[in-house]
């Protein structure tokens, strides 16, 4: 099984601009980053980290400049056996999360993200490929079954919550106490609750 986390390491999360500064986004990249990959080697995997830029991380490190597709789509051509891609904004991963992953007995399996998206897929069909655009886990499934995989989904809100936008950031508080959680109350974010609603602030 070869298991592959990709990231951005040049200009990472730009939607948090608002409340994080450009260093600040890659610091606290690296530190979900950090998360991930300790929840990785606790349920007994060997991450392989693939980034667009040098990334501090404890993991061996790839730097590809290419994008998303184009970068997944090749790993699957060129994998013989089993590839799982594993998307590095996932700070509330856990060991238990990344088992569940790898427990359904079929071709294609994939984590749906909140938004539509593809937060984690395992593959074991030699021709599915992926397209991350849009609602990517709808086209996932699609492209799976007209490649004749078999196909399963994982419904883990800690792999359906990837973190892209400032109010995203009060779930790593509320439910992380990972070095994306400590990288955030260090930086002065509290949890502020406003009309019945949760959110952070920053003193």
């Amino acid at each position: 099984m070869r298991l592959v986390v990709p990231v951005s390491g040049s200009d990472p999360k730009t939607r948090l601009s608002p409340v994080l500064t450009s260093d600040e986004r890659r610091d606290f990249t690296e530190a979900m980053l950090a998360d991930v990959l300790t929840a990785l080697r606790a349920a007994d995997h060997s991450p392989e980290v693939v980034a667009t830029a040098p990334v501090d991380c404890d993991a061996p490190v790839t730097v590809d400049e290419r994008g998303l597709d184009s970068l997944v789509n090749d790993l699957l051509g060129e994998t013989d056996g089993e590839l799982a891609v594993v998307m590095a904004d996932l700070p509330l991963l856990g060991r238990s999360s990344v088992e569940r992953l790898f427990e359904p007995d079929a071709d294609v399996v994939l984590a749906p993200g909140l938004g539509g998206g593809t937060n984690a897929f395992v593959c074991r069909h030699p021709d599915f490929r992926v397209d991350y655009h849009g609602a990517s886990v709808r086209d996932h499934r699609h492209i799976a079954r007209e490649a004749g995989a078999t196909v399963a989904e994982v419904d883990s809100r800690r792999l359906a919550t990837d973190i892209d936008e400032p109010s995203d950031l009060a779930e790593v508080l509320l439910h992380s106490d990972g070095a994306a959680a400590d990288w955030l109350r260090d930086g002065g974010f509290e949890l502020l609750a406003d009309d019945g609603r949760v959110t952070v602030e920053r003193a």
